[in-house]
């Protein structure tokens, strides 16, 4: 069984997912999750009976788009909303004043008035409506189309309530120029306008929720350098990533990082991986030793053997993992799920019967329809299929961010049902850096000056270790030497100054 995550485009609600999954876990050989937040499939299929184009389709004959494989290294595209959100809210300012003034006691436009000029205030309002139409046009397509395929989502809740809202005034506004102008007070153009507005402003939100934990996750990708040098018979060449073949020999100075996975075949050197092993202390590495891609070359130069690149190397499994745990489900997202896929055809025909209960009671038609409208629009499904789902994906974005990785979203569920964590022997609890934690002064010099002094030597040094000192308010120092593999030396303000292990001590006796 291949595994493989495909991205999915034109889902709005938990309906939606609940309909592409359904969908693809009903052909042979395919088990699917699919995950409306990041908006993607998990799937596992058999690659002797189903092809990656097959995938493709089943997901278009499901009513969505199928947007290709997930890459790690895609960049988010920039997002205009947020332009689109203020200028419409400009207009539902202008549109919400024209339609509520009176009702606020705040000054009436004159020629706009309802009493005096109704067809002026029922134009204008019908005028100020239309882009909002427009600017609505996606959620309706997607929600008439869903109708026709007998899958409605919250797209076809909010599309029947808007249509019928503004079908309903636009009919009373004609009504209204042919000279009915009581019919004014059944206009209900403004809530044609806020309910398209507010499910734009939620959706936009909801995005930036999404692009905060992506982003969280593609961090990882930026660890790994866009370049490399590559070991030529005529020399060093700066070369991409891309360009990279599996048994180059590439080299890796002080300061640089590895570029993918290899193993050292000339050189040693100290790493910092802390990125990967949490150790705070760098690794030594030898001749034939194993090198992974972000890791950085503290002091010697090395040349390595390119073994692991690309979608192969460490980091993209484990951006691999992060996404796939993203697209698990838990048990109560499971249950979520269940709930949701019978909730929109549940609202639908609740507000077909408030529509005929309201009729046979008597009611006007304006209040039936309004009755009607108002079960299709607060009653979106999107708290429940979103709230779940979002929680998780957060959090497991967060954890990103911690360091820590996520194998499945179940152990953000069951965690909280952990009394003791057990660490693994070889795990280690850090800050991934090297600091000084205790001070042992033996001397005449207080703790400050002793770090001062000791800090003014090791700016100088190459050693890992130097990196957990002070590199501020320092003196100068002459004469400074290394003595491999037991200390360092120096001369600070006519004094020579040795600082070093045991062995050095005993060799200055």
């Amino acid at each position: 069984m291949e595994k493989i995550i495909l991205k999915v485009g034109g889902m709005s609600c938990s309906a939606c997912q609940n309909t592409v999954e359904k969908y693809l876990n009903k052909q042979d050989g395919v088990k699917a999750t699919v995950n409306l937040v990041l908006g993607q499939a998990l799937i596992e299929y058999d690659e002797t009976k189903i092809t990656l184009g097959d995938l493709d389709r089943f997901i278009e004959e499901s009513g969505y788009k199928s947007l290709g494989i997930y890459d790690e290294k895609e960049e988010i595209k920039t997002d205009n909303s947020k332009y689109y959100l203020v200028g419409y809210l400009v207009l539902i300012i202008i549109l919400m004043y024209i339609s509520m003034s009176h009702m606020v006691n705040l000054s009436v436009i004159r020629f706009l008035d309802m009493m005096k000029y109704p067809i002026n205030y029922g134009v204008s309002l019908f005028v100020l409506t239309i882009p909002f139409i427009f600017y609505g046009f996606d959620i309706i397509e997607s929600g008439v189309k869903k109708i026709i395929k007998k899958h409605p989502n919250m797209d076809s809740l909010v599309t029947l309530g808007v249509l019928a809202s503004f079908i309903y005034s636009t009919i009373n506004l004609i009504l209204i120029i042919i000279g009915n102008t009581m019919l004014v007070h059944n206009l209900y153009f403004e809530s044609v306008a806020m309910i398209i507005y507010f499910i734009k402003l939620g959706r936009f939100i909801d995005s930036k929720s999404k692009e905060k934990t992506i982003d969280a996750i593609k961090e990882l990708v930026t660890i790994t350098p866009n370049s490399a040098l590559l070991k030529t018979s005529s020399g060093e060449k700066e070369v991409t990533i891309d360009e990279v073949k599996k048994g180059d020999i590439l080299i890796c100075k002080p300061g640089m990082k590895i570029s993918v996975d290899g193993v050292i075949v000339k050189g040693e050197s100290h790493l910092d991986e802390a990125f990967i092993t949490g150790e705070s202390t760098y690794n030594k590495k030898f001749v034939h030793d194993k090198v992974i891609a972000g890791s950085i070359n503290i002091d010697g130069v090395i040349e390595y053997k390119a073994e692991r690149i690309g979608v192969n190397s460490t980091i993209s499994e484990i951006v691999r993992l992060v996404m796939e745990s993203a697209n698990t489900k838990t048990s109560i997202t499971k249950l979520v799920d269940r709930v949701s896929s019978y909730f929109v055809p549940g609202i639908m025909i609740i507000a077909v019967l408030a529509l005929i209960i309201n009729i046979l009671l008597g009611n006007t038609l304006n209040g039936a329809i309004i009755s009607s409208v108002s079960v299709l629009v607060v009653a979106c499904p999107c708290a429940l299929g979103l709230a779940t789902p979002i929680a998780v994906v957060i959090s497991i974005g967060e954890c990103v961010r911690a360091g820590i990785l996520i194998k499945s979203s179940d152990v953000l569920e069951k965690v909280r049902l952990c009394d003791i964590i057990i660490f693994d022997k070889t795990g280690t609890l850090t800050y991934g850096n090297l600091k000084i934690s205790k001070i042992y002064n033996y001397g005449d010099y207080s703790d400050s000056e002793l770090i001062r002094i000791i800090s003014s030597l090791e700016i100088h040094s190459t050693h890992p270790i130097s990196r957990a000192f002070n590199k501020d308010n320092l003196y100068n120092v002459s004469n400074f030497k290394n003595i491999t593999g037991i200390g360092i030396t120096g001369i600070i303000n006519n004094k020579k100054i040795y600082v070093g292990n045991n062995k050095l001590f005993s060799k200055l006796k």
